[in-house]
């Protein structure tokens, strides 16, 4: 079974955290949110707590998961950015060419980091002044260049998270799911 960690901060943005996490969890992968509050509590962007599987201080290595998550969201992004162990684990995974994932504000963690130089990328517009000359910004609902995905904002979502979820299951099951919540009436707009 696939395993990813998704670090959530003070002041992330609800739908891009918790949605990828219901996808997710739901297509058959372990995904686990982890606190890097120094409590399993974290509070959203607007204002609602919740508790986090774990702390990010009681994960001895995230070499594990196949897939890293930041959520967007302010003052969110700016915390996981200014975590140096958030940063580290990040670099490590990239370094390993394993998946990782940022969606709105959050890919600016990603660009000081130096893993989007180079790569195409998308983010919440005005977001992309954090990223290096060398980086792309497309603006697309969402964008993959090699093992990096970034989502725009709260309304890429849905799709960011299915075809996260493609890179463990495969399109038929996505496909599956998409049916059963929904998302597919959605997108035929009837």
């Amino acid at each position: 079974m696939a395993k990813v960690y998704e670090f959530l901060a003070n002041g992330f943005e609800e739908i891009e955290g918790l949605a990828p996490v219901d996808i997710l969890r739901r297509g058959g992968v372990d995904i686990k949110t982890v606190s890097i509050t120094g409590s399993e509590w974290v509070e959203t962007s607007h204002g609602v707590t919740l508790k986090a599987d774990m702390r990010f201080e009681d994960v001895k290595d995230f070499g594990d998961a196949d897939m890293l998550l930041l959520p967007g969201g302010m003052p969110g992004s700016t915390h996981l950015n200014e975590h140096e162990g958030v940063r580290q684990a990040l670099i490590a995974h990239h370094k390993a060419g394993k998946r990782i994932g940022a969606i709105c504000a959050a890919p600016m963690v990603l660009a000081s980091t130096g893993i989007l130089n180079g790569k195409k990328a998308t983010c919440y517009p005005g977001f992309e002044q954090y990223f290096a000359a060398d980086t792309e910004y497309t603006g697309h609902l969402y964008e993959e260049d090699g093992n990096v995905i970034t989502g725009e904002g709260p309304a890429a979502t849905l799709p960011y998270a299915y075809k996260i979820l493609s890179y463990f299951v495969g399109d038929e099951a996505v496909a599956e799911l998409q049916k059963g919540m929904r998302y597919t009436h959605l997108m035929s707009n009837k």
